[in-house]
């Protein structure tokens, strides 16, 4: 089964798939084939032939040349029994004389299960109910709970319209524990590279294809225009000069 060996390699491999071809037939944990399928159900039963066709299309380049990554990938096994398993379980037993059986069930099983369906909530539940204030043409959507649970990885709607975003969400200062994860490390000079959409770009998507949920900060931002207006962006004149031929 795929879906017991999730280390970063294959789990980029797959959120890549999952982006470049989501909602369709190629996409790992399709939404459209209904919850448990995209919770779960797509970890045990055979992927459709179009997701393994696209798996080895896909250029992970930049990962196979990474040696953390790759010494991540290869020696997966050992570093999740040790770190998921072994310790979890065993540090209670030698410290506060905890009974391993308790323990096991505890802090590996019961810790075990309800984390893991908090990161399979961003592939079903963050893709079925919420708000769309960025695009209402897809399923993705804004659901607080999975934030709040996730760590800040719920701004779903966001991020699949600005997937090259590391914050995963706009507001990068609201609930988004994993920004300020992120934000730290490139403070100390571990993280670089970040790139983020500008607001004036999010605006912009936001009321070109947006639900109508999406709270402007300024409702005279010149990027964010109506019929008629004679500072309308360039590229948007072009686009209505073209709906019009």
């Amino acid at each position: 089964m795929r879906g017991i060996a999730r280390d970063a390699y294959t789990w980029a491999l797959d959120h890549r798939v999952h982006h470049k071809y989501s909602e369709t037939n190629a996409d790992p944990h399709n939404a459209k084939r209904g919850f448990f399928f995209s919770h779960v159900g797509w970890l045990f039963l055979t992927p459709h032939p179009d997701v393994v066709a696209k798996r080895k299309t896909i250029d992970m380049s930049d990962l196979e040349s990474d040696s953390i990554v790759m010494w991540q990938k290869r020696l997966y096994p050992v570093l999740f029994a040790l770190f998921v398993i072994i310790l979890p379980v065993f540090m209670p037993v030698y410290l506060w004389n905890e009974t391993i059986w308790n323990s096991f069930w505890v802090n590996f099983n019961t810790r075990f299960c309800i984390t893991l369906n908090i990161a399979f909530f961003v592939n079903s539940v963050a893709h079925m109910w919420g708000q769309k204030p960025y695009d209402k043409y897809i399923s993705s959507v804004e659901n607080l709970a999975v934030s709040v649970a996730a760590l800040g990885e719920g701004w779903h709607n966001y991020h699949h319209v600005f997937p090259w975003d590391y914050k995963t969400g706009e507001l990068g200062n609201s609930y988004n524990p994993s920004t300020h994860f992120i934000d730290f490390f490139a403070r100390i000079g571990w993280a670089y590279e970040r790139k983020s959409a500008t607001g004036e770009m999010v605006a912009r998507r936001a009321k070109k294809s947006g639900d109508g949920s999406y709270v402007y900060e300024n409702e005279d931002d010149p990027n964010v225009w109506g019929y008629g207006d004679a500072d309308i962006p360039g590229d948007d004149m072009q686009e209505l000069q073209d709906m019009k031929d």
